[in-house]
């Protein structure tokens, strides 16, 4: 069973409205706003990574699903699986490190000692509070809305690859766009971040919202790094982490944001590129 459809088998469980049919990054009970990550090693980080990095990345992807709901974070429980003394010493250092820079505070967790030999794995559920209701979700799109993303995609994708210094600290140490959520939140129609690739959340949204979105790709912001031959591979690669929202016709943001396509009433497909369906025989993102 592939991600897709263990996500459908839990939703005949996840019937509380607190769950969203699970079509979305948070659960939300009035105000409280909570979600869980996980990161394994080889998949989510190198086997070779700084833990200190694994921790701070492990914070911030979870408080990109918080700002996404325009939460302010409150707290997080750790679910750790200790490593050697070393590796430990240098995973709390980058924990304190996040909890600093993001703040946001440790409310608990639980701690394992795994196999040796096994692939190791942590967990993290954030805590926020909503600023504004209702919260905002994947499914609030329109037709006639516009579409935007903050930030730049691509920089993960090079920084995976070794391109420079700045793309490789936006790898390896990312930044929730906690303030840019906190303002949109009562402007937008839809939001959600991008962690798993932008056509493959557009299209998440798309389908949660019941619409059409509609990319121009050109129109996408990318570090002037970026080979142009490889700007498809970018907004299918993923770690990215920023907003991707929908405003009302006639609506602009209150951050810096780049407009990158509309919301189309539902045709033949839940998104188009420049026009076009997107080619079915390459991913559109990262799936598990």
């Amino acid at each position: 069973m592939d991600e897709a459809g263990f996500i459908t088998a839990l939703r005949h469980l996840a019937t509380a409205r607190e769950a969203r049919g699970l079509a979305d990054d948070c659960a939300v009970s009035g105000k409280m706003v909570v979600t869980h990550d996980m990161m394994v090693a080889g998949v989510h980080f190198r086997e070779d990574a700084d833990p200190a990095d694994v921790a701070w990345k492990l914070i911030a992807a979870n408080l990109s699903d918080l700002a996404a709901k325009g939460a302010q974070p409150k707290g997080v429980l750790l679910g750790y699986m200790l490593g050697g003394a070393a590796w430990d010493d240098r995973f709390v250092a980058g924990l304190r490190d996040a909890l600093q820079g993001m703040n946001v505070a440790l409310w608990g967790g639980d701690t394992v000692r795994g196999s040796t030999h096994g692939q190791r794995s942590f967990g993290l559920t954030a805590i926020g509070e909503a600023v504004h209701l209702p919260v905002p979700s994947r499914s609030g799109a329109r037709p006639g809305d516009t579409l935007w993303v903050t930030g730049e995609i691509g920089a993960a994708m090079l920084g995976f690859e070794g391109n420079s210094a700045a793309s490789i600290a936006r790898f390896n140490r990312p930044v929730p766009r906690t303030t840019e959520g906190l303002a949109l939140a009562p402007l937008v129609t839809a939001m959600m971040d991008v962690s798993d690739g932008l056509l493959l959340d557009a299209q998440r949204m798309a389908e949660a919202s019941g619409v059409c979105i509609a990319i121009d790709s050109p129109a996408v912001p990318m570090p002037a790094a970026m080979p142009p031959d490889r700007r498809g591979d970018a907004m299918r690669w993923g770690d990215d982490y920023e907003l991707l929202l929908t405003l009302p016709a006639g609506i602009s943001p209150p951050v810096e944001a780049t407009r990158i396509g509309t919301v189309e009433a539902r045709g033949a497909a839940p998104l188009l590129v420049d026009g076009a369906i997107p080619d079915n025989g390459k991913a559109l993102g990262y799936q598990h």
